[in-house]
């Protein structure tokens, strides 16, 4: 690890109240002393202590400011640490960090502060990721993740673990080197039900993953439905605003409108698409087919439907389209006279899968609301669902890990395979230095997660991905 000091802007480059400019090294203090005027030595006061003062760059004060020191090793860099408190402009934010590189320090890498406190041991890489996580957390959920994993959830159940495999993997290597004291007769058994606890470990950790994408990067949604049902005016009223055009001629919606909607909670990242229908204008058959190919990758699909008109073949073939997804269907317009009722969708809904040879769908019922978007009811029955179908039950940080990192699940699944392979050499009744080496694959993978067995590359790959002054 690189040793000087390092200094950068740790706060919005943006004009605001208040600006950071954070310093990290050996000669943190020393650098400040030649910039600051006021009461007093920096380098010759407490600790986590605050002082009031002005920076200067040789005879020319350029800004008042609070200063704060936080001496090694109680900081989160694990190294003296100060942090100049300053003016928010732009301009003077520039001017500080220009006078403090200036002055000893250099440039910090993207995410260098955070990368030193993982090499200062501080915090491990589960933890150093988490911290990005939380900087571009979207809603309540993925906020309350991060914060988890920062406070070490995944470190802690990872290093169970890994320590449950080593214990194994140190007894078998020790008895096959001293067989004459330890036996290990019938301890294959005892193995396989230690890997088996394990195993059922890892798993609810992986399935644990697609909870935890969703937290982190929203349910990827899409609207469908044929022409002139409302599903621009339902896109409008999710966010807020009038993000698309609304009118009573069908076929208005052409391409496809993305917005990010907060919704109790979760993040759905929602999509418009043209109206499903049969068309021969070049132009909304290319709106059509691009609304299919959306279909395909969604997490979502919420199939508007009219209540105040009959079913035609429209409908059915966006149910034959979307059968296999989660789905929730809306029944807009239910403020007028109302043809299509929930009963009479239902038993079309399975007539027509049926029909297709989907047997599946008999034993899954989907949900229907009846909503009005113009009176705006029916909305809050519809989040209540949406929290149903994808957080399966009440979420509780204290008791709960989400895996989020999609490089995490990796490790686990390499992990568990690893550990199916162990029980297959117990069952085929192989030597147990098959064991043993199976075992250490396992532990490996699991130490990519915390970074006890990563390599420097990869290391260095996650913090450039962090921002400035991080």
């Amino acid at each position: 690890m690189k040793r000087d000091t390092i200094a950068a802007i740790s706060t919005g480059m943006t004009n605001s109240g208040i600006g950071i400019v954070r310093i990290s090294g050996s000669e943190a203090f020393q650098i400040a002393d030649r910039i600051y005027k006021g009461k007093g030595r920096l380098s010759e006061a407490e600790s986590h202590t605050i002082h009031y003062g002005f920076i200067r760059d040789r005879e020319e004060t350029i800004d008042e400011v609070l200063v704060m020191l936080m001496r090694s090793p109680r900081t989160f860099t694990g190294e003296d640490t100060v942090e100049i408190n300053c003016h928010g402009g732009t301009y003077v934010v520039k001017r500080v960090l220009e006078t403090v590189i200036k002055n000893g320090a250099r440039p910090a890498e993207p995410g260098e502060f955070t990368k030193r406190s993982f090499l200062n041991g501080k915090i491990d890489l589960s933890q150093s990721e988490a911290v990005i996580d939380l900087i571009t957390a979207k809603n309540e959920y993925a906020l309350q993740s991060s914060m988890s994993q920062l406070k070490g959830s995944v470190k802690k159940k990872i290093k169970d673990i890994r320590n449950k495999i080593i214990y194994q993997t140190a007894f078998i290597e020790t008895a096959l080197d001293d067989p004459e004291h330890i036996s290990i007769d019938g301890y294959d058994e005892k193995l396989k039900t230690v890997i088996n606890d394990i195993l059922v470990e890892l798993e609810h950790l992986v399935k644990s993953s697609d909870s935890g994408r969703i937290m982190k990067e929203g349910i990827q949604t899409v609207i469908v439905g044929k022409p002139n049902v409302g599903k621009s005016s339902l896109l409008n009223i999710l966010s807020g605003r009038e993000r698309a055009i609304v009118t009573d001629i069908e076929g208005t919606t052409r391409d496809a409108l993305e917005e990010q909607i907060q919704l109790n909670g979760l993040t759905l990242n929602m999509v418009d698409t043209a109206g499903i229908r049969e068309t021969d204008n070049i132009i909304e058959k290319i709106g059509v087919d691009k609304a299919r190919d959306y279909v395909k990758n969604a997490d979502l699909i919420i199939f508007v439907v009219d209540a105040s008109r009959d079913l035609d073949q429209n409908d059915e073939d966006i149910i034959r389209l979307i059968e296999s997804k989660n789905t929730i269907i809306l029944l807009n317009k239910s403020d007028l006279n109302t043809i299509v009722t929930k009963e009479i969708l239902q038993n079309s809904i399975k007539k027509i899968l049926i029909s297709n040879k989907n047997e599946r769908i008999n034993s899954k019922t989907i949900p229907m609301i009846d909503i009005s978007v113009k009176e705006e009811y029916g909305f809050r029955e519809f989040e209540d669902i949406l929290n149903s179908m994808f957080l399966k039950k009440k979420v509780s940080f204290n008791e709960e890990i989400y895996i989020t990192n999609i490089r995490h699940k990796a490790a686990l699944i390499d992990a568990r395979e690893s550990l199916k392979r162990v029980i297959d050499s117990i069952e085929n009744q192989m030597p147990e230095d098959f064991f043993s080496i199976d075992l250490m694959d396992a532990y490996e993978s699991l130490g990519n997660i915390t970074g006890e067995t990563l390599g420097e590359d990869l290391v260095n790959e996650i913090f450039s991905k962090f921002c400035m002054g991080k």
